[in-house]
């Protein structure tokens, strides 16, 4: 016979300069039992407050949901600060997170991410930076951070050629990559000489905290910012000096470019300038997920960022479609199953509309991800023998337009797990389940003591 154990060990390590606080899985095996696998699921943004245009419900209290919340009767409810409470967190940082990865004091930086994620050649002294085509107006004014959103993969790659072609002062080397739609990578390097994590975002909508990109509560008329050094040292100036260069340099080449020219024809909004943030300039080098909890997980991910936390975290990452083809992922999702102990998936569709202030519609991709993602893993998984997580990464309210420091809801389901009161997977009644508040380190290591 062979019984699987598992005891959760608290744990620190330095690691590269880094400090990490990690819970992590002690196993111990003994021939016979087979492991449960597990199915764990985040919903981008999901979580959201009240709102007038639902009745004052939020869009997963509106939703018809019977599958979601199939999986809460079957289990057990709580919410969770993803990060910490009063952090409005990044995707990024908020996904190690809910991985069980606490970087919160010390981390390596968004850009660095993406850079990763796409494949770019990073090199410890670098400096990465995510970047979005924005529109600016007059007076400095950001008009829309995300052109639109309407930028295609023709336009800004066009837009790319253009800006690569730029030089910058002090030899410095750069390379700026379009990843999807408005988003972008940019990366620069000085030869011999090693560039500063520690300057500002010119990005307006995002504060930069220990190295983490926190969501500011927008109030008021965003303006464009200038790079500033966080600590006074000749690299960290000479780095808000390349990147203040860089932007100035880009915004001029945008705002006379044909693609621009033919989007305001079009009466689309041009992508005139860059906003830049979460500044990186260390390779991370993190414990691998298997060896920190002996589970070897595949993953279903269609953002960078998404594709880099996979990669440094050490778990393969499959394509599935498209951001919205939630029926071909939860087919890709059964097939995996199969060949792994555990499949993360992380789903974008509810963070665009909370983003642009729609609860309809956001109420509507819940809806559609419940119908054409879940129904398939409820009905095919195995319930017996599965455990399910389901949580988000943030809230993104529609009142806010932004991510939020709110608590979002988890439910964790399977044969071993004991049953609350809890009939819906909501807000308010996650709120009220067993599982009481969480931190986000605390998800996958509880779960795991079910398998």
């Amino acid at each position: 016979m062979e019984e699987s154990r598992f005891k959760l060990v608290t744990s620190s390590s330095s690691v590269s300069g880094l400090s990490i606080k990690v819970l992590e899985i002690e196993s111990l095996s003994i021939s016979g039992l087979t492991m449960s696998k597990l199915i764990y699921v985040l919903l981008d943004g999901v979580g959201d407050r009240p709102d007038p245009a639902l009745n004052h419900l939020t869009p997963l209290e509106a939703a018809y949901t019977p599958n979601l919340d199939r999986l809460a009767r079957m289990g057990a409810t709580g919410i969770v600060y993803p990060v910490g409470k009063g952090i409005s967190p990044e995707s990024d940082i908020a996904v190690f997170s809910m991985l069980g990865y606490d970087l919160s004091s010390n981390y390596f930086g968004r850009g660095v991410v993406e850079a990763i994620g796409i494949g770019m050649d990073f090199r410890d002294g670098d400096i990465a930076l995510r970047a979005n085509f924005a529109t600016l107006g007059k007076d400095g004014i950001v008009i829309d951070r995300r052109a639109g959103r309407n930028v295609t993969q023709k336009e800004a790659l066009k837009l790319a050629d253009a800006v690569n072609g730029l030089e910058l002062s002090h030899g410095a080397e750069f390379k700026f990559v379009p990843t999807v739609a408005h988003r972008a990578v940019l990366t620069i390097r000085v030869s011999g000489r090693p560039l500063s994590a520690e300057i500002s975002n010119t990005d307006p909508a995002y504060a930069r905290i220990g190295g983490m990109g926190v969501a500011k509560e927008i109030k008021s008329r965003l303006y464009a910012q200038k790079a500033e050094p966080q600590i006074s040292s000749e690299d960290a100036r000479l780095t808000a000096d390349l990147v203040n260069e860089f932007t100035e340099k880009a915004m001029s080449i945008l705002k006379t470019h044909k693609v621009n020219q033919d989007r305001e024809k079009n009466r689309k909004k041009p992508a005139n300038v860059l906003l830049l943030r979460d500044a990186g300039n260390t390779l991370p080098d993190i414990k691998k997920i298997s060896d920190r909890f002996g589970v070897k997980f595949a993953s279903i991910l269609d953002m960078p960022v998404e594709k880099g936390v996979a990669k440094i975290t050490g778990m393969s990452d499959h394509k599935a479609g498209g951001i919205r083809d939630y029926e071909i992922k939860a087919k890709k999702t059964l097939e995996l199953i199969d060949k792994y102990d555990g499949v993360y998936i992380h789903i974008k569709g509810p963070d665009e509309p909370g983003h642009d202030g729609d609860a309809k519609r956001k109420t509507s991709v819940v809806e559609q991800i419940d119908a054409e993602f879940f129904n398939i893993l409820v009905q095919k998984a195995g319930l017996d023998d599965t455990i399910f997580i389901v949580s988000a990464d943030h809230s993104t309210p529609c009142s806010l337009k932004g991510h939020s420091a709110d608590p979002v809801p988890v439910l964790i389901s399977g044969p071993k797990v004991k049953r609350d009161a809890v009939c819906r997977f909501t807000e308010r009644e996650a709120a009220r389940g067993s599982f009481g508040i969480m931190r986000g380190i605390e998800v996958l290591p509880k779960a795991l003591t079910y398998i």
